[in-house]
């Protein structure tokens, strides 16, 4: 998970203002009111005593100055005085917030904070930054049930309750709460959908986590389909097509792995492994598909993938024969041609389609597959369509492979490819 740190209290509160409120004495109060000087003190007002101490034109000098020593020691002077009203209590922790926030001093910030919260004598605004910026204080202290108190606070009081939510989930999460943590992301992602906004990448990588952390295969699943729809990294492709694909129940692996290979081939060919690369290209020579195998071993190379540590001659050979047997193949493809249009089933014509196809002579190769669909009799006609989807792509005929696709309804695996041959295009374009 992506590091997430909130802002520091010092800095949030900077906005909105952390000093002591303007004092008044309960012997100016006296003096504006004429009251009689036995008469209790006014509801809003310190003591001569308290007001000397904390004095904001005496304080502001000593903070410029960074005199936080003096600081401090006036505000201890000031908490030192007995039978203290409300109001002098509110002045006080308002000044220690002030120094706490300023000198990063959280255990002098993070009670003051608190108490100034809950005296009742802020306003709706102030209240509700106070209480967001209290929750961001415990979150970044690791202290996640207080950062989740705080925050359900400033939603249940705050008439912005979204703020919040972001940095709430990641309280959950944080907490090992997988599970709120998930229903919470769940109705982010759900809100976005609604809005066409697209979620940001660690909110789904925070999802697939939690999902993963909770066992459910299904939502974990469709969390990587969105990492890979919006942020569509090779990593995300090699496990969404392991987990999408390659794991699911009844995936018909012997028909169908090379074809998901192809596609991660396609979509993270920089973030496959080398056993895939090997595979498929020991694959495409067993079918007789040598150029492919070329193609894909090539790349492996550039990529610093193959030919490297202790297979590295394993490689060089696998390369070396599937070298000689593409060109090979290049001078005798065009043989096959008749065979295969006179065969009982359109079988020959597909794999001559799809030989071409890797020759970099796709549009030639599309209408042999076409041709080899149109006459039947095939093992498996979803699994010729999706030749066909993708000698277009390398045709550069997006919109047709995308119909093609789309005209992919079986099972094993051949749906669930179609469906993210079509992602991989759209999101390409």
């Amino acid at each position: 998970m992506a590091q997430f740190r909130l802002a520091r209290l010092c800095l949030m509160l900077a906005a909105i203002g952390v000093s002591a409120p303007a004092l008044v004495t309960s012997a100016h109060a006296q003096q504006k009111t004429d009251a009689p000087a036995a008469a209790a003190p006014a509801k809003d007002t310190v003591r001569p005593e308290i007001f000397k101490l904390l004095d904001p034109t005496a304080i502001k000098p000593l903070m410029d100055a960074k005199n936080y020593t003096e600081v401090q020691s006036r505000i201890t002077q000031a908490e030192a005085f007995p039978n203290q009203t409300p109001y002098e209590q509110y002045v006080v922790n308002r000044m220690k917030l002030s120094l706490g926030s300023t000198t990063n001093n959280n255990a002098l910030a993070m009670p003051a904070l608190e108490a100034v919260i809950n005296s009742n004598r802020l306003t709706g605004a102030e209240q509700a930054n106070f209480m967001q910026a209290l929750g961001n204080m415990h979150f970044n202290a690791k202290d996640y049930p207080k950062a989740i108190e705080w925050f359900k606070r400033y939603q249940k009081e705050s008439p912005t309750p979204e703020a919040v939510r972001p940095a709430l989930v990641r309280a959950y999460y944080l907490n090992n709460d997988f599970a709120t943590a998930k229903t919470e992301l769940s109705a982010m992602m759900a809100e976005s959908a609604k809005t066409g906004k697209a979620p940001s990448e660690e909110e789904l990588r925070l999802l697939a986590t939690a999902a993963n952390k909770t066992k459910d295969d299904a939502g974990y699943l469709m969390a990587l389909e969105q990492l890979v729809r919006y942020y569509p990294k090779d990593e995300f492709w090699v496990d969404l097509l392991s987990r999408g694909v390659a794991r699911k129940a009844g995936f018909d692996e012997p028909t169908f792995g090379p074809h998901m290979l192809r596609l991660e081939f396609a979509a993270a060919k920089n973030d496959m492994p080398p056993e895939h690369y090997t595979f498929l290209a020991e694959t495409s020579l067993r079918d007789g598909f040598p150029a492919e195998a070329k193609q894909v071993l090539d790349a492996g190379f550039a990529a610093g993938v193959l030919g490297k540590g202790g297979d590295a001659k394993t490689h060089n050979a696998l390369r070396g024969k599937a070298t000689k047997q593409a060109a090979d193949d290049a001078k005798n493809i065009a043989a096959g041609e008749a065979s295969a249009a006179k065969s009982k089933t359109g079988a020959g014509l597909v794999n001559i389609g799809w030989a071409y196809a890797t020759m970099d002579q796709a549009d030639k190769g599309i209408g042999f597959i076409q041709q080899g669909i149109a006459k039947g009799g095939l093992k498996n006609a979803d699994e010729a369509k999706l030749r066909l989807g993708m000698a277009q792509v390398r045709a550069g005929k997006k919109a047709e492979a995308i119909q093609t696709f789309e005209s992919v309804k079986g099972g094993k695996g051949a749906s669930d490819l179609a469906k993210y041959w079509i992602m991989f295009l759209n999101k390409a374009a």
